[in-house]
C-alpha cells in the first residue's frame, strides 16, 4: 500500500485510493472509448441484457439471463450478468458489458476495502450509495453509448428485510419495494413480475416468478437469451436471506424450467 499525508488519505474509498496513485479506471475507459473515430458502434461492443429482482420479505431473488449481444449477433452465450458483491447483497447488470463487468469489479473491490480499512462493513444503503457514485462515475462513457445500469439487491441485517435499488445512467439511486427489471427485455420482464407478484411470496415462489419472467421475456425479446437445455445454459438466479448468498444450481432451474414448458404446451 502507498503511504499518503494525513490531509491526502483517500481513507476507506478504493475509487479515490486508485486516483490518487494515478490508476482511475474511468479515464482508462475513457480513453478506449476515444480511441479510432469515436464511433462506440464500430466497436461491436457486447451489451448485456434482461436482469430481474423479486422482494419477497425475507430476503430477495436475482436473475438474469445469459446473453450477450453486438448488434444483431449473439457476442456470448454464458455471461454472468448477476454477481455476488459480499455475502449479503448482489449486482444485476444491463448495459455495455465491459465497463459493466469492471463497475462490479471495483465494487466489489470498493466493499472489501472499506471492512479492512474501518473494521466494519458498510449498511446495505450505503453500499446502494457507492455503487450510485461508481454510476455516475461513468457518465461521461456513457454519453458515449458505453452505459451501464445496474440493480443491486440484498439482505439488510439490520432491518432483517430483503431491500433492492435501481438506477439511471446518471447514477440516480431509487429503492423499491416489490420489483425492479432492467434491460432490453425490461418491459416483458416486469408485466410478467407486475401480475404474478404476491406481498405473501415465499422464496421459492420468488424464483419461480423470476424464472417465468425470463421465459417471456426471451420469447419476445431477441437479446434476450433463454434456457438453452441443448447446451446446458441456464439464466443465473440466486437468493439473497438471513443465510446469505445462495444460488442456484443447473440441475434445479432445468426443473423449474422443464415445468414451464410443460405448462407452455398445455396451454
Amino acid at each position: 500500500m502507498p503511504l499518503f499525508t494525513t490531509g491526502d488519505d483517500p481513507g476507506s474509498s478504493f475509487p479515490e485510493l486508485l486516483r490518487r496513485v494515478g490508476l482511475d479506471p474511468h479515464a482508462a475507459m475513457l480513453a478506449v472509448n476515444s480511441s479510432g473515430d469515436g464511433a462506440t458502434g464500430s466497436l461491436g461492443v457486447p451489451h448485456a441484457t434482461t436482469c430481474v429482482a423479486v422482494n419477497y420479505g425475507e430476503g430477495v431473488v436475482m436473475a438474469g439471463d445469459r446473453r450477450a449481444t453486438s448488434g444483431n449477433l449473439i457476442s456470448h452465450r454464458t455471461m454472468e450478468k448477476v454477481v455476488q458483491a459480499d455475502g449479503h447483497s448482489g449486482v444485476a447488470i444491463a448495459g455495455a458489458a465491459g465497463p459493466a463487468m469492471e463497475m462490479i469489479r471495483l465494487f466489489q473491490l470498493q466493499l472489501e476495502h472499506y471492512e479492512k480499512v474501518e473494521g466494519s462493513s458498510l449498511s446495505l444503503e450505503g453500499k446502494a450509495n457507492q455503487l450510485s457514485m461508481m454510476v455516475r462515475g461513468n457518465l461521461s462513457a456513457a454519453m458515449m453509448g458505453m452505459v451501464v445500469v445496474p440493480i443491486f439487491a440484498g439482505y439488510d441485517q439490520r432491518r432483517e428485510q430483503g431491500r433492492l435499488w435501481a438506477y439511471d445512467a446518471t447514477g440516480g439511486r431509487y429503492e423499491e419495494r416489490d420489483y425492479v427489471t432492467t434491460g432490453s427485455g425490461s418491459l416483458h420482464a416486469g408485466t410478467v413480475v407486475k401480475v404474478g407478484f404476491g406481498a405473501d411470496m415465499t422464496k421459492d415462489d420468488a424464483v419461480n416468478l423470476a424464472a417465468r419472467s425470463l421465459w417471456e421475456a426471451a420469447d419476445a425479446d431477441s437479446a434476450t437469451g433463454g434456457p438453452d437445455a441443448l447446451r446446458g445454459i441456464y439464466p443465473v438466479i440466486a437468493a439473497i436471506d438471513s443465510e446469505g448468498w445462495n444460488r442456484l444450481d443447473d440441475d434445479d432451474l432445468a426443473a423449474r424450467y422443464e415445468a414451464i414448458v410443460e405448462e407452455v404446451r398445455e396451454r
